[in-house]
């Protein structure tokens, strides 16, 4: 890098044409990885021209395709352990099969600026984080709970020439949403859908492995800006009850719940991609700012409907409603430094901090960032290394009610606070559509820094190492 900054000073860079990125925004990072397990967004090379006959044995994928169809295949599977820390030591498998389809109308039928898309997930394994690990924020991105189920199903209909798109049906927020480039290298799963979101709303939110019906505008007018909105049913899976709990998805198996009766859910952002422009010398980058609202009632997480805390043995046990739950976000991606004569390797920085002050969110604050670099080492130039930190704090009032437990028990235990992820990772190319990423992630205070389920004596949860290979097809 150092060595390569006097020459990239002296040599304007080559600005990256303007393609989708991941949350189909401009695609600003240079370092946004060769594969990525965000379910939509971005450009997706293929494997099959290297599989020869067997890449497409009966030539239908140019037929369909030019007749308006085209499907996908993504396949990831994770090998993950942790050698120490955690509730207990152990390792994993875990895979999951993604099978894109998307129809345009235009070529089918004649509808102009008209799109299906459809995104099924089939999932198989177990996860480090439920049985082993017991963090907050899951070590892998694609862990739940094994099923084959619906993910998305919407159609989108464009206007003013494509400056408006109106999409309605089944969709899922983690991927227009509170979204970088950057981050959609790492493999745990906070930098994705984010923990304070993840934790926050009810059944995790209308994010990976649930989805939602909803209606979702988004308006594009020129010169790098985006507005978009999203109003979703509020509770994917009807557990009623904020967080990410697997018992969410047992009650939503197949992904085709469609609820419509829960109380809504609105997220709105808004983006300005920058240097975007052809002949810009300088680099590209995107602001982004956003928020959410609930309208659903959550639980007090410290006291019941007579205000007394709900440790106290005079307590009534039912937690005193709260209405709502709401947030605000930021995210910068950012290239640093793009290699001279090129226009897709270099390095890339990415933010994001996150607020929920509402008395009924868990997640009180939060905050991550990171570095990637594609192509750094000579010979190896679609290759992606990158380090991440991600920070999430938990509430006054969650603490608080380990205080009053502590007090009206009489029993020593931890007091959560926060936690904190660390993440090394490298993606191998191997051919175009095949990566192998070697992951390393460090989790300081798992759960926040509860107490061992598993032990006996009730002390903390010690730091997790996690260790681990992502491997990832695309076709």
């Amino acid at each position: 890098m150092l060595a390569a900054a006097p020459v990239a000073a002296q040599t304007p860079p080559v600005i990256p044409a303007v393609r989708e990125g991941a949350g189909a925004d401009p695609r600003t990072s240079v370092a946004q990885p060769e594969t990525t397990s965000q379910a939509s967004g971005g450009y997706v090379r293929s494997v099959e021209p290297y599989l020869g006959p067997l890449g497409d044995p009966l030539g239908i994928r140019p037929v369909l395709k030019q007749r308006g169809v085209e499907y996908s295949l993504t396949y990831i599977a994770d090998v993950l352990g942790n050698p120490s820390g955690g509730m207990r030591q152990g390792a994993i498998v875990e895979d999951r099969l993604n099978l894109r389809l998307n129809l345009d109308l235009n070529r089918i039928a004649g509808w102009e600026g008209a799109t299906v898309h459809a995104n099924a997930y089939f999932i198989h394994g177990t996860g480090l984080t439920r049985y082993y690990v017991g963090d907050l924020a899951s070590t892998s991105v694609i862990e739940a709970l094994p099923a084959s189920r619906l993910y998305v199903l919407w159609f989108n209909q464009e206007f003013f020439d494509g400056k408006l798109g109106l999409r309605v049906g089944q969709q899922a927020a983690d991927s227009e949403f509170f979204v970088s480039q950057t981050a959609t290298l790492f493999v745990n799963s906070t930098f994705g859908w984010p923990t304070i979101t993840g934790l926050n709303l009810p059944s995790g939110g209308p994010a990976y492995p649930l989805s939602t019906p909803a209606i979702r505008a988004k308006y594009e007018p020129g010169g790098g800006f985006s507005l978009q909105a999203g109003l979703y049913d509020g509770d994917p899976a009807g557990a009623n009850r904020a967080g990410d709990d697997p018992e969410a998805q047992r009650l939503n198996r197949t992904g085709t719940n469609f609820r419509v009766h829960d109380p809504a859910l609105i997220v709105a952002e808004a983006a300005y991609a920058y240097n975007t422009e052809k002949g810009s010398v300088a680099l590209p980058g995107t602001v982004t700012l956003g928020g959410w609202q609930h309208f659903g009632r959550f639980d007090d997480l410290r006291r019941d409907a007579l205000g007394l805390s709900l440790a106290d043995p005079a307590s009534t046990g039912v937690p005193r409603p709260r209405r709502g739950n709401a947030g605000l976000y930021a995210i910068l991606d950012q290239t640093l430094l793009i290699e001279p004569d090129k226009d897709d390797e270099g390095l890339s920085v990415f933010l994001r901090a996150s607020v929920s002050p509402t008395r009924s969110s868990l997640i009180a604050a939060y905050l991550d960032g990171g570095l990637a670099y594609k192509g750094l080492f000579p010979g190896r130039e679609d290759d992606t290394l990158g380090v991440s930190a991600a920070y999430a704090r938990l509430s006054d009032d969650a603490r608080r009610a380990d205080r009053d437990t502590i007090l009206y028990t009489g029993t020593a235990m931890p007091r959560r606070r926060a936690e904190t992820v660390i993440e090394a990772t490298y993606q191998a190319l191997i051919v175009p559509g095949v990566t192998v990423q070697p992951d390393a992630q460090y989790v300081i205070h798992p759960g926040g820094g509860i107490a061992n389920p598993l032990d006996p004596n009730g002390r903390r949860l010690k730091n997790a190492a996690v260790l681990g290979v992502r491997a990832t097809v695309q076709y």
